[in-house]
């Protein structure tokens, strides 16, 4: 099947179930049209609307509202109430939220799209814009996690956890800084607002039909939950609440993947090499010499994953007096994740490449080759920490005045730990025996028209599956890679009310000081006994453990391989399980970060009237100076011959340490306004100027050095592909000036119509820039250039509009008036460009000078052109029924630091489905079926066509029972 006529059925189906979606949200225009009945005469329609809400309030109150309607109503109310642009989900109720998971929640408010993994979703973008430029705060916090980045890992925290969930797409003083795109609110529940004693307790079985597929795996799965939430008044001490939960998830997240190098090189397709292709310089490229973009190498992957989460979650508020509220609230999650992998493929992808054919986009669209064949068994752990609480108090010493302090601490700590055992082909078979071939390099045909997943045709001769063939170049790694993240907090904030047009003013000051450790230790040891060898292959074989590994990808898939129990042949090799790392975990490439924040706001809230129509806001300024101190190491480096011939370099243990400092002072200036047509519509306007830091680890001082594929070299500096630094320490924040028009229409509780048109106006893009670095290598100083990335001076624009539409058919007769829809639609368009760092535009520093890339520049990270969800609900007596579809354009997604190439993320259409059924008022049965269409996540690197990875979950399925005591 054709890639194009793939494409084309997906679009299909999103076409087709987009139009379905929008006609059941024309069928409610009766219903609106109903709400709006001509005023009467002589009464303004503002004047005579007022009644009649007022009437529909009082018939609305009688009904008790809950599940699905209950939280669309909540949170159409927090937009209305809102002094800002903002969309958001809240549900009175415990455990209520539309997900799974934190992200899949998200997911459901206008404008927002996630990023998934087997495990969930891992980031959100707001409006299309990638997580690097929004903020997310926990209880008006920051949060750690254990990537590196600024992103919140939403798979820590429990669903449950939460109560609402709010999105400000336009700015106030009063917000921590670091949202550009918006602003990611989460708040945990207060015990004493929820006003009520509640114990519950749900257990959810799991069932993955992907686990199914592997020999001797169970399917099945659990998640927990059991949570208790009371009020006590205690006399003299005031009133008192308290909230506690515990959740245990333990369940598998399988996954059927292909995947290439993360280092592409760009090929001169008019030399035909007999070994690694020659590579194109930007000078030749830019002058006519044709090319192709070609990876390191191609491999597949079978993975058997365990997913263990244990979170705790609690609260205190005290009230001593009516004019004291203090609150306590502390959140700790661990994950312990594990992968058991099974990788086959080519070692050298550019070795040998004859007969290439190019794609428009310069990507290799087939090729013959020949090259060395591996598999790799491996066993990947996590074991992620999250620690994080906090302390507000607030005063009221008069009617007017409010005073509040806050401390927050939160700390992610990560240890992954990676033990992988490498085998490759030869000559010789494991016994000593020539093979059919007589050589190493196997030879082969690469096709990548048919779909996404290319189709490798190796020679007839060698059997993929033949454990015998697998018998040179051992090497056993051990990679230990750790983070640490860690931010000290506190605020204090004062607010004093106001007669007049000015009702309130608020001032207030924060400090944050945040720090990120990051190390990579590799172990690596090599033996080259035969005797061994083959002994260890005899001992540690296991059967092939996939039934129909990659069989729901639109291509044909190899179907199976040899494969070896990594852990046996660690015990082996080497007479223990892990042999742990180097002992000293200094390297060039670790980061070592930093940063300080000093910010102070003044925010005057106003209310009144402008012509005779109704006006609210606010406008302020927020000043925010960050200090970042990256601490890093640079050693001399020794050559070390490796068995196969070819070289690598080794820290010689002699570190001398180096730091760099940089310094940004922004000021943030917010207007927000908020006028009233009627009771039912109002119009709101936003001008704000945002900030977005880098993340983290993208501001280490490390240095990443690359070794070219093969041997032979006569040089170290021939030996060495690239220098690229691990971070750039003085990079500053993104900023842009941002204005936002919206309209919205109320109809009544269930009803809401709103569009909003934005613009952004960005500087301070980011582009590589190479400067000359000296390294002492082997006892000799060598001047290597050294690539990072810069701030740019390029201004670019953002234009988008977004749409919501929410209505319940409450006007269709019974029982149809169950029926419900959300409906949400962003489109954005943007100029701005993120350079490849190798073949991108790069600057001279000697001259200053842009010199032109290879590679077109991408986007915005996480910037989708698209982002569009439906929800359908139908509510009936004890009956919940909701579907969720999402689609998001294609986009470009940066790796954590951003000193790497460019990566694109395919356009995706999920569709997820909740059921419910109500036994009793304590009871209820429900039923969760996510990924039903099966979506792959397909990237692409460097340029769109050429398949970097590919990744099949599976649809999950879950069914749970609650019970709540009250």
């Amino acid at each position: 099947m054709a890639l194009g006529t793939i494409r084309a059925r997906m679009r299909a189906r999103s076409a087709l179930l987009t139009g379905v979606s929008i006609a059941a949200a024309l069928t409610a225009a009766p219903a609106w049209a109903q709400d709006t009945q001509p005023a009467p005469a002589g009464k303004a329609p503002a004047e005579a609307a007022a009644p009649e809400v007022a009437q529909e309030t009082q018939q609305e109150d009688q009904i008790i509202v809950t599940a699905i309607r209950e939280t669309i109503q909540s949170s159409i109310q927090s937009k209305r109430d809102s002094d800002a642009i903002v969309d958001s989900v809240s549900s009175k109720e415990i455990g209520e939220l539309p997900g799974q998971s934190v992200g899949e929640v998200i997911a459901t408010i206008t404008g927002a799209s996630i990023d998934r993994a087997n495990y969930g979703p891992t980031e959100v973008s707001i409006r299309g814009l990638g997580s690097g430029l929004s903020m997310t705060t926990l209880n008006k916090r920051e949060a750690t996690n254990g990537s590196g980045d600024r992103a919140v890992n939403f798979g820590q925290f429990p669903s449950e956890l939460f109560n609402a969930i709010k999105i400000y797409k336009t700015q106030q003083a009063d917000l921590i800084e670091g949202g550009v795109a918006g602003l990611i609110e989460l708040e945990t529940r207060k015990p004493l607002d929820y006003k009520r004693r509640n114990i519950q307790a749900e257990i959810k079985g799991n069932y993955n039909p992907y686990q199914d597929r592997i020999s001797g795996k169970s399917p099945y799965g659990y998640r927990a939950t059991i949570s208790y939430i009371d009020q006590f008044n205690a006399g003299d001490l005031g009133k008192i609440g308290i909230s506690i939960g515990y959740q245990r998830n333990d369940v598998s997240d399988p996954v059927e993947r292909f995947y290439t190098s993360s280092t592409w090189f760009t090929c001169n397709a008019a030399v035909v090499s007999t070994t690694n292709c020659t590579e194109v310089t930007r000078q030749q490229g830019n002058s006519g010499t044709p090319y192709y973009h070609a990876s390191n190498s191609y491999l597949y992957r079978q993975m058997t994953t365990s997913d263990l989460r244990n979170a705790v979650f609690g609260a205190v508020q005290w009230q001593p007096s009516p004019t004291i509220d203090v609150n306590l609230d502390l959140q700790y999650s661990r994950r312990q994740y594990s992968e058991a992998r099974n990788d086959f493929g080519t070692a050298e992808g550019r070795y040998n490449l004859r007969n290439v054919v190019i794609g428009d986009n310069h990507q290799m669209l087939s090729a013959d080759g020949s090259a060395t064949l591996q598999v790799l068994s491996g066993l990947f752990q996590r074991d992620e920490k999250y620690l994080g609480f906090g302390g507000n108090i607030e005063w009221k010493p008069t009617d007017r005045l409010t005073v509040s302090a806050d401390y927050g601490y939160s700390h992610t700590k990560r240890l992954d730990i990676t033990r992988t055992v490498r085998l490759r082909t030869d000559p010789l078979d494991i016994y000593g025996v020539r093979t059919a071939i007589n050589n190493q390099r196997i030879p082969y045909h690469v096709d990548f028209t048919q779909s996404f997943l290319p189709v490798f045709t190796y020679d007839a001769r060698f059997n993929p599956a033949d454990y015998t063939a697998f018998s040179d170049d051992t090497q056993l790694t051990r990679s230990q890679d750790g983070r640490d993240d860690e931010i000290h907090s506190a605020r204090l904030d004062a607010s004093y009310k106001l007669d007049g047009f000015i009702e309130r003013i608020d001032i207030g000051g924060r400090w944050a000081k945040r720090g990120f450790f990051g190390y990579s230790n590799d172990l690596i040891i090599q033996q080259a006994d035969l005797a061994v060898d083959r002994a260890v292959n005899l001992a540690c074989r296991t059967p092939f453990p996939e039934r129909n590994f990659l069989g729901d990808a639109p291509s044909p898939s190899i179907g199976s391989y040899a494969t070896f129990d990594a852990l046996c042949q660690f015990r082996n090799y080497l007479g223990k399980e892990d042999p742990g790392n180097t002992g000293d975990l200094r390297s060039v490439d670790n980061s070592d970060v930093t940063e300080e924040t000093w910010a102070g706001y003044a925010m005057a809230t106003y209310s009144g009237h402008i012509g005779g129509l109704a006006v609210r806001g606010n406008f302020g300024v927020r000043g925010v100076h960050t200090q970042v101190t990256a601490e890093g190491l640079r050693s001399g480096l020794d050559v070390i011959n490796n068995n196969d011939g070819s070289i690598s370099l080794r820290a010689n243990g002699t570190f001398t340490p180096t730091r760099v400092t940089s310094g940004s002072m922004r000021w943030l200036p917010s207007v927000n306004a908020i006028f009233d047509l009627s009771p039912k519509s109002r119009i709101r306007t936003g001008i704000y100027r945002a900030m977005s830091r880098p993340a983290p680890s993208a501001l280490g001082a490390g240095r990443n050095i690359t070794l070219e594929v093969g041997n032979g070299f006569t040089s170290v500096t021939d030996a060495i592909n690239s220098i690229i630094a691990t971070g750039s320490p003085r990079l500053k924040p993104v900023m842009s000036w941002n204005a936002d028009l919206a309209y919205e229409y109320y109809a009544n509780k269930d009803t809401l119509f709103a569009a909003t048109a934005y613009y952004k106006r960005f500087t301070g893009g980011k582009i590589p820039i190479t400067t000359d670095e000296n390294f002492t290598i082997g006892g000799q100083d060598y001047a290597v250039p050294v690539t990072q990335t810069t701030n740019s001076k390029d201004k670019s624009d953002l234009y988008g509009v977004e749409f919501t539409a929410s209505n319940r058919f409450s006007w269709l007769p019974h029982p149809l008036d169950g029926l419900g829809v959300k409906l949400s639609y962003n489109y954005a368009w943007s100029n701005y460009k993120t350079q490849d760092i190798r073949y991108g535009d790069i600057i001279d520093s000697a001259t200053g000078d842009v010199i032109p890339g290879l590679i077109p520049a991408a986007g915005l990270s996480g910037y989708s052109k698209h982002v569009f969800s439906a929800q359908a609900f139908y509510e009936i007596g004890p009956i919940s029924l909701q579907g969720i579809y999402r689609y998001r354009s294609r986009y470009y997604q940066s790796f954590t630091s951003d000193n790497t190439q460019l990566r694109y993320v395919e356009g995706n259409n999920t569709f997820d489905v909740n059921m419910s059924y109500k036994i009793n008022k304590q009871a209820d049965i429900r039923f969760q079926a996510l990924n039903i269409f099966n979506e792959p996540r397909v990237e692409y690197m460097p340029v769109v066509g050429s398949t970097r990875n590919v990744e099949y979950y599976g649809p999950q399925y879950f069914l749970s029972f609650r019970v709540r005591l009250r």
